[in-house]
């Protein structure tokens, strides 16, 4: 069960309008790493745990959260649009900083949503729930999550580079404190969770149906052997349960592939042309 309290969990106003950086900010609330993204990836998460514990909390109490953040974000980008010159354009396009503002805005924020936000992009792409992952594996899931906080922080901080509204960059500033605080607390989750099941994702599928001589094997498939020097390449495995090794020249451990030709109803090429090594070519009519 969910309930809402009317105030914010942080201030969300600026100093002025401002819609071409309300288009901006657009990113960090319905792109892929945005705040909808992550809000719903740790719910869905929660949600399909099949028991209770610490793990479960800290999904639903970080979901929740996000979704405080999703209003933040939405009052802020209904603030920047406060005010906007989208009756009289023309008129007001005469000056050229208001100008260069309605060419860069967003005009869904005009015509489609009255002056508010969008769930989508700062493009325009709108939000899919194809963004989130929620596979039941909750270290893979953790995982995900971390990377998701580690992007969704990059974006937040380019973003922050970007503003000139003390307002925003405050509420920026908080929004990049709590990345910091979720980026922490998954590496700390991942961190128990490997310590239990070790690193490798599942850990519950038997070893001996995986083909071991591959297990802890860096094929050198590029021009060079830089990646020879690598931690990855040397000495024992990370997980503990093989030794790493640097194949450097990696042969195939396969035949070339003979494809069985398809049955004449296909009308694919016919294999006789395919093995012609001739190059005839008929006159053309063009």
């Amino acid at each position: 069960m969910f309930y809402h309290v009317k105030e914010l969990q942080y201030h969300a106003k600026p100093e002025k309008p401002d819609p071409l950086y309300a288009k901006k900010l657009q990113e960090i609330l319905g792109g892929q790493f945005g705040e909808i993204s992550v809000a719903l990836q740790y719910l869905f998460q929660g949600w399909s745990v099949r028991g209770d514990g610490k793990y479960k909390d800290l999904l639903m109490d970080t979901g929740a959260e996000e979704l405080a953040h999703i209003e933040m974000l939405a009052t802020m980008i209904a603030r920047l649009l406060d005010g906007a010159p989208v009756g009289d354009l023309e008129k007001a396009a005469k000056d050229p900083i208001i100008g260069a503002i309605l060419g860069g805005m967003n005009p869904q924020h005009a015509i489609v949503s009255g002056l508010g936000a969008l769930p989508a992009d700062s493009v325009g792409n709108r939000w899919t729930a194809d963004y989130i992952i929620a596979s039941g594996n909750l270290l893979a899931d953790f995982r995900a999550n971390l990377n998701a906080e580690s992007q969704g922080r990059l974006q937040a901080v380019r973003l922050y580079e970007e503003a000139t509204d003390s307002g925003v960059k405050d509420m920026l500033s908080w929004l990049i404190a709590r990345d910091t605080m979720h980026q922490n607390q998954w590496v700390a989750a991942i961190y128990e969770l490997e310590s239990k099941e070790n690193i490798v994702v599942p850990s519950t599928f038997p070893k001996e149906l995986e083909k071991r001589e591959v297990s802890y094997a860096l094929f050198n498939l590029s021009r060079g052997n830089e990646s020879a020097t690598g931690r990855w390449a040397n000495g024992q495995s990370i997980d503990g349960q093989g030794t790493f090794q640097y194949v450097e020249q990696p042969v195939p451990f396969a035949p070339e592939p003979k494809l069985t030709p398809a049955p004449p109803y296909i009308h694919n090429t016919l294999p006789s042309i395919l093995k012609d090594g001739t190059n005839l070519m008929p006159p053309s009519k063009y």
